[in-house]
């Protein structure tokens, strides 16, 4: 798997053919991991720009490193929503299938922060382990190459991982230098589990329904923003640079030309130095901007039950 990818969340800000043409434009530049899902509204744009680069030589299948993730409301029939994803995307296989969520629990497209669904619930093993089942098989009959969790915690994964009978090959979590998660970082590379970063720029882009009172800017964080006066970097590279000698792939964001090509280049040279990673380790905030409140089900004290 690449050592950085290029996210596409970004329907509730970009429309699905500019986030098409961002990644038709990365994958022209040197990206080969994208990171994909059905919920974000735009696999089948993306899936014409695979076709337009497959088509002029650009780049051959077998050199792309291509995820989806089944969403909430479709963890009973995790296959259709599968090929669903693969039709979209005009592909016969997924290099890594993540399910997106260890929940059920469902949110409406662009509902508000206190939105909840009475149908939501805490979580189950035997629910959760019912869904990645459906992925194992999957597995076998080829449609995917690897299994991937998200959103998850080392309680869920000590509970969980015993039972699995394929190993998840990656897991998705939120990672950036004001939210450094170093114990599930820690249990996922003890474990062979590749991390791979989402909001690895602190997330400057993310729905209103995310966005709270006391949140930290990683790239406005002061340690970071020194050490990219001393390299002469935007603090951008410094936070994506953490997360490649972290041991994660991060997938940052972005439609614009100028940044995506310069988040690829920034990993590929001029390294931070083992005392920079160690004021960046000692300057974390544990400050969590996805907080996932819209999935807390009903006598649910607040988000942090759903990082138990």
């Amino acid at each position: 798997m690449p050592v950085i990818g290029l996210g596409t969340f970004g329907s509730d800000k970009y429309t699905a053919e500019e986030i098409a043409a961002a990644v038709y434009g990365a994958v022209k530049y040197g990206y080969r991991l994208i990171d994909c899902a059905e919920v974000y509204g735009n696999e089948a744009e993306i899936g014409g720009a695979l076709g337009r680069l497959f088509d002029e030589g650009v780049v051959r299948r077998d050199e792309l490193f291509i995820t989806s993730k089944v969403w909430n409301d479709h963890h009973r029939e995790v296959g259709a929503a599968c090929r669903r994803s693969l039709d979209a995307l005009g592909l016969s296989y997924l290099d890594l299938y993540f399910i997106h969520w260890p929940y059920p629990n469902y949110h409406a497209p662009g509902c508000s922060g206190d939105a909840r669904n009475p149908d939501s619930v805490p979580f189950s093993v035997e629910e959760f382990m019912d869904t990645y089942r459906q992925c194992e098989e999957l597995y076998r009959e080829g449609l995917i190459r690897a299994i991937g969790v998200s959103n998850m915690t080392v309680s869920k994964l000590k509970k969980t991982l015993p039972k699995m009978e394929i190993m998840p090959s990656a897991l998705e979590a939120e990672l950036h230098p004001a939210h450094q998660q170093p114990e599930l970082l820690s249990f996922a590379l003890e474990n062979e589990i590749r991390p791979i970063g989402f909001c690895p720029l602190g997330s400057p882009s993310r729905p209103e329904r995310d966005r709270a009172d006391g949140d930290i800017a990683a790239m406005e964080m002061p340690e970071i923003r020194r050490i990219a006066e001393a390299h002469g970097v935007h603090p951008a590279a410094v936070c994506l640079k953490w997360a490649v000698q972290s041991g994660a792939a991060p997938i940052p964001f972005s439609v614009k030309e100028a940044q995506y090509k310069s988040n690829l280049d920034c990993v590929c040279g001029d390294p931070l130095s083992a005392d920079e990673m160690e004021t960046i380790r000692r300057a974390d905030k544990n400050c969590r901007l996805v907080k996932g409140q819209v999935f807390l089900w009903e006598g649910a004290s607040d988000w942090r039950e759903l990082w138990t």
